[in-house]
C-alpha cells in the first residue's frame, strides 16, 4: 500500500511539475469552443500528457533498480578500531 501512495504522491508532483506541457491540450480546448472542433481532441492531448509522465516515472524507477548493489568490503586500514582490537588480541594470545 505504501508504494502505491508513493507512486501517486511522485505523479502528482511531477503533474505539477510538468503542467506546461498541457498548452497544447488547453488550445485544442479553445479551438473547439471557438470553431466547434471535436472535444475528443482536447482529452487526446491529456492523455497523451499523463502518458508521458508515467511512462517517464517508469524509466526512472526500472534505472534506479538496475544499481548492483554494494558489498562490504574487508577493512584493510590497520589503523582503525576494528583492526587494533584485532591485532591486541592476536597479540595477547601469542
Amino acid at each position: 500500500m505504501k508504494r502505491i501512495s508513493e507512486f501517486f504522491a511522485c505523479l502528482l508532483f511531477n503533474m505539477l511539475i510538468n503542467l506546461e506541457w498541457t498548452i497544447p491540450a488547453w488550445i485544442l480546448l479553445a479551438m473547439h469552443f471557438i470553431f466547434g472542433w471535436k472535444l475528443l481532441w482536447f482529452w487526446i492531448a491529456l492523455g497523451v500528457w499523463l502518458l508521458g509522465i508515467i511512462l517517464w516515472m517508469d524509466i526512472i524507477s526500472w534505472a534506479s533498480r538496475c544499481s548492483t548493489p554494494s558489498v562490504p568490503k574487508e577493512n584493510k586500514n590497520p589503523y582503525s578500531v576494528g583492526q587494533i582490537k584485532e591485532s591486541k588480541e592476536t597479540e595477547n594470545n601469542a
